[in-house]
């Protein structure tokens, strides 16, 4: 059966890119008779709010998109994930990172990854480590790698099979300093746990799914479908964003705006006055 899921984090309100991509991953699912999850990704403690959590559920009902089962919350799994990163560290595939985003950003040998810069590793080698000290848990890339035997690919709908190139994100942050887990890590357990078979999702997340590949091989879980969409956009051509500002569900909303007519002109492409699909 086809699975797919919605996972907003509740560190604001959805706004029309979040409702497209919800839509476009609940049409997903109901066109093929299969079931749409919603996940709550909520670990980030020093962003997330409960108030959002009802906003967001709110938000879904008012476009009439229904979810199967209860709503999933990554704070209620922590245990999922530390499991993960022991059998990482049993397999001497972590290492813990005290630098910061300063110290990385400063570093001259710091090269360029598909997310930003990519670390340049100078934690990896430290002898005794003083681990009372904040720090954050990465994984040795290279290392990883050498102890996957096949080749890692993944399909993407529409393009086939792909090659997977972790290694050109380099030494990524599995556990955060000021969380128990980082996305890649928490969003890999989580779509294996709840079965998902098809990862509907917007196109600025198509390089993480080159990490993910990596520790679906690493923690010998499946292997999802692939289905990155295009981005909506602003007036001004930026991709919408909670942190630009972007219109927000709930304040459509409240000024009396019909949800599921909305929803309908998404699905159409006739996109709101104001707003363009990115190209693909």
């Amino acid at each position: 059966m086809i699975v797919t899921r919605f996972a907003p984090s509740p560190t604001g309100r959805l706004h029309l890119g979040h409702a497209f991509s919800a839509i476009r991953a609940h049409d997903f699912a109901r066109e093929r008779n299969g079931r749409f999850l919603v996940r709550i990704e909520d670990i980030d403690g020093t962003r997330s709010r409960p108030e959002h959590v009802e906003t967001i559920l709110r938000d879904l009902e008012w476009l009439g998109l229904g979810w199967d089962g209860e709503v999933v919350f990554q704070s209620q799994r922590l245990a999922r994930y530390e499991a993960a990163l022991d059998r990482l560290r049993a397999a001497g595939l972590l290492y813990p990172c005290f630098c910061t985003r300063a110290d990385i950003a400063a570093s001259v040998s710091a090269p360029h990854g598909p997310e930003g810069p990519v670390y340049p590793g100078t934690c990896r080698a430290l002898v005794s480590p003083d681990l009372s000290r904040p720090h954050c848990w990465r994984i040795d890339m290279a290392k990883a790698l050498a102890t996957v035997s096949t080749p890692l690919t993944f399909e993407e709908g529409g393009q086939g099979r792909i090659e997977a190139d972790p290694l050109s994100h380099g030494d990524v942050v599995l556990a955060r300093k000021d969380a128990p887990a980082s996305y890649h890590l928490a969003v890999t357990i989580d779509d294996a746990a709840q079965q998902v078979t098809d990862i509907v999702r917007g196109e600025d997340l198509f390089a993480a799914t080159h990490v993910h590949r990596l520790l679906q091989a690493l923690l010998g879980l499946p292997v999802p479908r692939y289905h990155h969409h295009a981005l909506l956009t602003g007036a001004d051509g930026e991709r919408l964003a909670k942190r630009h500002g972007a219109p927000t569900l709930a304040a459509l909303r409240e000024a009396g705006e019909d949800g599921r007519a909305l929803a309908e002109t998404l699905r159409r492409g006739e996109l709101p006055i104001g707003f363009a699909a990115a190209k693909a």
